[in-house]
């Protein structure tokens, strides 16, 4: 089990998008160490997101640990490695299990209610579901962004809202429930947890995170199920 030293230098590089739910947690767990935010647009740029990650990488110096609160994010994290700092960062597909508390219970709840989900965080971001149908109105028409988005969505029962805390549920509510009622989805609240954005913040680092030691890239290994009673303990 891997436990965070007091007495070593850390860093925090994170997505905009999660920024609500981690600025509760660094006031929770009072996380002393520096931030480097990275633009949210770039989530549906993967190839993008990795090179802004690399950049911050490669521009931060003296510093022993980097904690990145990123998932895979469409393998954006693949390839990622620090000269000198050690990577820690969650087991984890994306950052929806970060603020629904573990990827067990996103898993249990994505299999229950095959859902879109959506925080205030996404809605506020540049290319979030409801800026791509107006956009589709604009340039299609009505009828047809209409068609296209339900087909885009075809594999969504729900809209799913994530109450993490950390913002106006109510405010933000208006929103989605007008949306999912355009798109034909059930709109759905469930609640969210600080429990996985406390833990990457102070440890300790178990199987639920990845570790890779300076020099190392990061590989699609670090996210496979089957590999992960092989690292419990070890490094990636």
């Amino acid at each position: 089990m891997k436990r965070p030293h007091d007495k070593e230098s850390r860093v925090l590089i994170a997505c905009h998008t999660i920024e609500d739910e981690l600025n509760m947690a660094i006031r929770a767990t009072g996380f002393p160490h520096p931030v480097f935010w990275v633009d949210s647009k770039l989530h549906t740029r993967p190839e993008k997101l990795k090179a802004e990650i690399q950049a911050a990488i490669d521009r931060i110096g003296n510093v022993s640990t980097m904690i990145l609160a990123f998932g895979c994010c469409g393998n954006a994290l693949v390839g990622i490695k620090s000269v000198a700092a050690r990577l820690i960062f969650p087991k984890v597909e994306d950052c929806i299990s970060l603020l629904l508390g573990s990827a067990e219970r996103r898993e249990a709840l994505s299999k229950e209610t095959s859902s879109y989900w959506l925080t205030r965080g996404w809605m506020e971001s540049e290319n979030n579901i409801a800026h791509e149908y107006e956009y589709s109105v604009r340039r299609f028409g009505a009828e047809r962004a209409l068609k296209l988005m339900r087909t885009m969505l075809k594999n969504y029962r729900h809209l799913s809202l994530i109450d993490t805390g950390a913002y106006d549920i109510a405010r933000c509510r208006v929103t989605t429930e007008r949306l999912a009622e355009t798109l034909a989805l059930k709109h759905i609240v469930v609640k969210g947890s600080q429990r996985f954005l406390e833990k990457l913040l102070t440890g300790p680092w178990d199987d639920e995170f990845v570790e890779v030691t300076p020099g190392q890239e990061i590989t699609m290994e670090c996210f496979l199920k089957w590999h992960k009673e092989e690292q419990v303990g070890q490094v990636c």
